[in-house]
């Protein structure tokens, strides 16, 4: 199990690999959105605003999210670092469970691309 130190790390390398991109997925980032990030097996959330092609703002929270965020994932915090490390495939991963993503039906087509 990673620790919350390890996911901070990965959602800022999340931040840095989305700030450097191109294309369609340049575009995916560049969204105005309130986002959180809930660890289920640390019980911790992760929230900020992803903005500018960045995660701006995180604020680390015991529990679940206090107010709703326009994106929402879920996922564990192995899983966490090995999305963001390549190591696992967002497609199969919410296919089967492991990660989950909501946001409004726009928002999930722009953000397909950036998993």
């Amino acid at each position: 199990m990673a620790n919350a130190e390890e996911c901070r790390e990965a959602l800022e390398q999340l931040s840095r690999n989305m700030s450097k991109s191109t294309g369609d997925v340049r575009k995916a980032a560049a969204l105005d959105r309130s986002l959180s990030c809930r660890i289920t097996d640390l019980d911790l959330t992760f929230t900020g605003r992803l903005r500018d092609g960045r995660i701006q703002d995180v604020v680390t929270t015991p529990g679940p999210p206090s107010a709703k965020s326009e994106i929402r994932l879920t996922m564990s915090s192995d899983d966490l670092v090995a999305l963001v490390g390549g190591r696992l495939n967002f497609a199969s991963a919410w296919a089967s469970g492991r990660v989950r993503l909501e946001a409004g039906f726009r928002d999930l087509l722009r953000l397909r691309t950036l998993f």
